[in-house]
């Protein structure tokens, strides 16, 4: 599709595709399960529960570098009914949250990191179009060269 010249990328084809990472954690077994997103999400909280009767809830930190992660992680952990904070004090970009070390290993971060590299994946392909339709088509990385020798040291006389 486009509009102005510009690629529109389809985000329902994104937001489709994420929905089958959930379903993927939430052990959907047949292509109908994954297909029923709101149901792969209480299969990931029934989970959470039986986890935490034998996996107490631990503090966890989290520092993401950028506003794309943090974001998501907050609405990943929202989503399971966590309840992410900060202490006073901390930078913005940390998370705190207390939910149980098996839960993160096996589904939390596992599903975080697919999400998030799903959403790099969009976000780099829209901005690398974007920057070449307005900026300047050539948006490949600077070219490398040979650093400059360096002067050697000089001497003074008096």
């Amino acid at each position: 599709m486009l509009r102005d010249g510009l690629a529109i990328v389809d985000e329902a084809a994104l937001i489709a595709k994420l929905a089958k990472i959930e379903a993927l954690f939430a052990g959907a077994a047949t292509e109908g399960e994954r297909a029923a997103a709101a149901g792969a999400r209480e299969r990931i909280l029934e989970r959470l529960r039986e986890v935490e009767k034998a996996d107490p809830p631990v503090e966890y930190k989290f520092t993401l570098a950028d506003a794309w992660s943090h974001r998501l992680l907050l609405a990943l952990l929202r989503r399971y009914g966590l309840k992410p904070y900060r202490y006073r004090g901390q930078r913005r970009t940390t998370i705190m949250v207390r939910v149980a070390k098996r839960f993160v290993g096996e589904t939390l971060w596992p599903e975080f990191q697919q999400l998030s590299a799903t959403l790099q994946t969009y976000l780099d392909e829209v901005t690398t179009r974007v920057v070449g339709a307005v900026v300047h088509g050539d948006t490949s990385d600077a070219t490398e060269i040979a650093e400059p020798k360096q002067l050697g040291p000089v001497a003074v006389s008096r």
